[in-house]
């Protein structure tokens, strides 16, 4: 058995309901034939999703039994919305899973093509918790893959869906799932020329929007620390813009410096020990690192560019940015300490706004040129360069923690949204958001 348990506001405990078994427990070993289906290919993009199956959970009571189905919905739009599932229809059901303890009939799913099944169980606890349950089951071979069950509030439904979601892509992917996180983003409200502009954060599906600002100042550039627990993001308040830090939870906000002139595109290091930024005087911006407890600054380029959309990789060693040293932006790469900066873009058009992917294999950028707008990966070194989605105005890239999803904006003449693409250039999706929203951030992982 194993426990586990994460931060309030979220507190919740797991353990295993099962022992999983030799084929089970030895994943590296066993390959399910589903499973190889599954993996990723970054390069080929051909996956053919997985059928499977997701009845409703079973559910104690009235109250207990609305609270399944709801957790269930979650659960299967988390994996159709990825790509690689394909849930099956429950009109097609033969069997109707009335007990969670009993074993599935497995012909009656192999019948109707399934190859994963997901059963469930949501219970209240005397103490007023829910108690979920879930098991997924092999229909091949009738083997459980993996179960485990949680205890939380029932407000907190919705969150163990994310989390139930990502055991399940976990297993049969053999990639760390992305659902259990949340997005950063600037809510735009009312006329063009004069938009409210709210710092919010919402779950990565666009559920539980909370409004981190009022819209009394102009707010751009959100990202997330390490910590998920602060944000750093610019503002534009009584004078020049300034970089501020503000705590998810307690709503509690600093000024990370008073730097004389503008600063642009704050980012946190990976430790979360320092923020990075570009700091502009006169015509040109510069690079500077500054450590949060000793307040140091420390300038990192010194040119007269605009060395600007610092982003660290995620071993902390070294950092790409976007710089006009050559004429037109593009993407450098430079040592985390500064020194001579390797350009790494080449192609037509301009590049811009990098962002490091959590599994350090890709750079993402916006690319311009042609009279388009697209969202493109490369590797560190420049090399395997794609655009994944072109349009009349896409921007900003953000991965998802395991790397293998981005969300942008894309602003089509009326207002910006929010989409997201696999690193294939496939699947791609908008994201439901109260009104027009831009300049997206992904969490890492909330567990």
């Amino acid at each position: 058995m194993t426990n586990g348990s994460v931060r309030s506001p979220f507190a919740f405990t797991r353990r295993r309901v099962l022992a999983l078994g030799a084929a089970a427990s030895a994943s590296a070993a066993w390959a399910w034939p589903a499973l190889t289906q599954t993996r990723l290919d970054v390069t080929q993009g051909n996956v053919a999703p997985l059928p499977i199956a997701i009845p409703d959970f079973v559910g104690g009571t009235p109250a207990d039994t609305e609270a399944a189905r709801a957790i269930t919905q979650v659960i299967a739009a988390n994996l159709r919305r990825s790509g690689l599932f394909a849930p099956i229809d429950p009109a097609a059901y033969i069997e109707k899973i009335a007990s969670f303890d009993a074993l599935p009939r497995f012909p009656d799913w192999r019948a109707i093509n399934a190859q994963g099944l997901i059963t469930g169980r949501v219970t209240r606890q005397p103490d007023g918790r829910l108690k979920v349950e879930f098991r997924l089951w092999d229909v091949s071979s009738g083997q459980q893959l993996t179960g485990q069950q949680y205890f939380t509030t029932p407000d907190n439904w919705r969150r163990i869906a994310h989390i139930v979601s990502d055991q399940v892509y976990e297993r049969l992917t053999g990639e760390k799932g992305y659902f259990d996180t949340r997005i950063v983003f600037i809510d735009e409200t009312g006329p063009k020329e004069r938009r409210v502009k709210r710092l919010t954060i919402m779950d990565q599906d666009g559920a539980n929007v909370r409004y981190l600002t009022r819209g009394e100042d102009l707010v751009l550039t959100p990202r997330f620390s390490p910590s998920t627990q602060e944000i750093t993001y610019m503002s534009y308040g009584q004078g020049d813009p300034r970089v501020f830090l503000l705590n998810i939870e307690t709503g509690q906000r600093e000024i990370v410096g008073n730097f004389p002139g503008m600063s642009f595109s704050p980012r946190f290091s990976p430790t979360g020990q320092q923020v990075i930024m570009s700091l502009q005087q006169g015509a040109n911006s510069n690079i500077y690192v500054m450590d949060l407890q000793s307040k140091r600054t420390t300038r990192l380029t010194d040119t007269a560019a605009i060395d600007t959309a610092p982003c660290y990789a995620p071993d902390g060693g070294r950092i790409c940015f976007e710089s006009d040293r050559g004429g037109r932006p593009q993407i450098y790469v430079m040592g985390a300490n500064g020194g001579a900066a390797q350009r790494v873009s080449f192609g037509e058009g301009s590049y811009s706004t990098p962002v490091w992917s959590p599994r350090g294999d890709f750079i993402a950028f916006t690319k311009q040129g042609g009279g388009q707008f697209s969202i493109g990966i490369m590797k560190p070194d420049g090399s395997g360069e794609r655009l994944l989605t072109s349009g009349f105005h896409n921007e900003g890239p953000t991965f998802a923690p395991n790397g293998r999803v981005l969300m942008f904006f894309r602003d089509q003449g009326g207002g910006p949204s929010l989409y997201t693409i696999d690193v294939t250039g496939r699947n791609e999706q908008r994201i439901p958001t109260p009104a027009f929203a831009s300049d997206p951030a992904w969490s890492p992982p909330l567990s």
